[in-house]
């Protein structure tokens, strides 16, 4: 089937939409006419560091409708309004006991997409879907149906950025109402994280970043107190300030060695830090954890189950209790470099494109 798509050339050069052929359906996939993709930092890096083997498509955070199903597919239909998340195998020990964002092959599954120059034909899709495109060859484990009342092209980043955020919250930290969250970087990622506290109930929802814009929304979603990491050197020391012994719960989103640092000192007796972020490079004598009772736990998905947490979201969003809304900037599907771009310069949170 021959599909327009959003080809990542070379690493790191610009998109070029172009002509594609996807391969044939098979017994368990799905085939999606795509409405909208989200735009996730881990495309910025498909594209930029070498993850993928190009000519290739990126993309991960599609939605759209049900064209076609495979011949044993039992829980989707023609028609029906779908948002497609991570790959993950189904077989491994940690999908059987429900935590299929800890896939064995998750690697192998997700973090790679090539174009087969020879014969034009996408032959492996990036997280199991390579979204850039107008339409989407997918197992049916990725996909999650939605409610047909839902905005297609607003649900689409739910399957991984927002998603990560709020069930790394909601689902890791399992934070008790009337608890303290800090949150470093607040992104898509970290104001999911704000939105969800809220929704946990914390007493104290403290957002840290660099950028006032960010810090300003991030207090109209839910938080309670915010620092510039830019303007005050000693966050950990700021944080002590407002909840008097630190916090029970942190979220790190940024991979900054010195963000970390200050966010474990931020934590109170008995704390837990979550990271969703792979790259950091720090050298703190593990006593300051030890002394403390503190934990550090590393989450990819925020340990979801798409099938349970995205429609939960869609419910906390019809609340009005996660108006992630309020962070999506929608472009066309035309204008992917243009929204990359935006992204990366922090002038855009949530960059979603629609294809039609």
């Amino acid at each position: 089937m021959k599909i327009k798509a959003a080809v990542t050339p070379k690493t790191g050069q610009p998109f070029e939409i172009t002509d594609i052929e996807l391969p044939e359906l098979g017994s368990k996939d799905v085939l999606i006419k795509v409405t909208a993709s989200g735009i996730c930092h881990t495309d910025v890096s498909g594209r930029d560091t070498g993850m993928v083997n190009p000519p290739a498509v990126l993309g991960h955070e599609g939605a759209g409708i049900v064209e076609e199903i495979g011949s044993e597919v039992t829980e989707l239909q023609k028609g029906d309004h779908v948002v497609v998340s991570f790959a993950s195998c189904g077989k491994c020990d940690n999908c059987l006991a429900n935590h299929p964002a800890h896939c064995r092959n998750y690697a192998e599954l997700n973090l790679n997409s090539h174009i087969d120059q020879d014969t034009n034909k996408l032959v492996s899709r990036f997280f199991g879907q390579s979204s850039f495109a107008t339409y989407s060859l997918v197992n049916e484990r990725n996909v999650v149906k939605i409610d047909k009342d839902m905005d297609l092209a607003l649900a689409a980043p739910l399957g991984c950025g927002l998603q990560t955020g709020a069930s790394t919250v909601l689902n890791v930290l399992k934070p008790e109402a009337g608890s303290s969250i800090a949150v470093f970087g607040v992104g898509a990622v970290g104001l999911s994280a704000i939105m969800a506290a809220k929704i946990a109930g914390c007493e104290n929802i403290i957002a840290i970043d660099l950028h006032d814009n960010r810090l300003e929304l991030a207090e109209e979603l839910g938080a309670t107190a915010t620092i510039n990491s830019g303007k005050d050197a000693d966050v950990a020391e700021k944080i002590k300030e407002i909840t008097r012994t630190g916090v029970q719960h942190v979220l790190d989103t940024t991979g900054v060695d010195m963000v970390i640092e200050q966010a474990i000192l931020s934590l109170d007796t008995f704390g837990k830090l979550a990271t969703v972020v792979t790259d950091y490079s720090i050298n703190i004598p593990l006593e300051i954890l030890a002394l403390g009772g503190n934990s550090f736990v590393g989450t990819s998905q925020g340990d979801a189950i798409p099938q349970k947490f995205i429609p939960e979201l869609i419910s906390y969003y019809k609340k009005g209790q996660f108006p992630f809304d309020r962070i999506v900037k929608f472009y066309d599907f035309e204008q992917i470099n243009k929204a990359f771009e935006e992204s990366e310069n922090g002038s855009v949170i949530k960059p979603v494109l629609k294809m039609n």
